[in-house]
């Protein structure tokens, strides 16, 4: 028998689509402008011109409509990075972690809203976190670990695994303190600096820097 017809959505879900696709880019909007604080849902349902009741049926709870910005930012910040190792001449695994942080930066400064939208959403290992909101951080994660992995190639993959998650943290936290000018961070101008001297440091004693 001929494979049947795929499905067509109904007049009902393409709305409810329509719906969460222009509330995620309101919401995305808002956040860039004025940060996380602007997620109301009255201004939002206004904006979008829905009840606000509307706006739960496709979201849980507004978290869930951050989550859903935040997914999009994750996507574009991994392809931020990886398209700067592409774009670099082909070098050691050391200089490829300074390349990708040094994008992590840039997209941090240009993005400051968004970027810190990603940690900023309360959020806990107990909480149901979405998959595909798990795989996009996976991504980044996953290209931060393909250098480690060459430039310690004895490690076990737990302990590039941990590595991986120690150098996203150190250097997130050198951008964090740079672009809040906190006192017990660095100039905007010294913040690259910085971040080389970092993983300079942490991968000398490979054999492959």
């Amino acid at each position: 028998m001929p494979d049947a017809a795929p499905k067509m959505p109904s007049k009902t879900e393409l709305r409810r689509e329509d719906l969460r696709t222009r509330l995620i880019d309101i919401a995305e909007a808002r956040i860039r402008a004025e940060g996380l604080s602007a997620i109301k849902a009255r201004d939002l349902a206004k904006q979008a011109d829905c009840a606000v009741g509307a706006i739960y049926n496709v979201f849980p709870d507004l978290n869930g409509l951050v989550m859903a910005v935040n997914g999009r930012t994750f996507q574009t910040l991994g392809e931020v990075v990886a398209a700067s190792v592409a774009a670099a001449p082909q070098g050691k695994p050391q200089e490829e972690l300074i390349t990708m942080s040094l994008a992590y930066l840039r997209f941090a400064a240009e993005n400051t809203n968004l970027w810190c939208a990603l940690f900023d959403l309360e959020m806990s290992t107990e909480m149901d976190v979405p998959q595909w909101y798990l795989a996009e951080l996976g991504k980044l994660f996953a290209l931060i670990a393909a250098p480690l992995a060459r430039l310690f190639p004895d490690d076990s993959r737990h302990d590039i695994e941990m590595m991986t998650r120690t150098l996203f943290s150190s250097v997130h936290g050198i951008v964090l303190l740079g672009l809040q000018r906190r006192i017990s961070g660095v100039p905007m101008n010294k913040i690259e600096e910085m971040i080389a001297i970092l993983l300079s440091n942490v991968t000398s004693h490979s054999k492959n820097t």
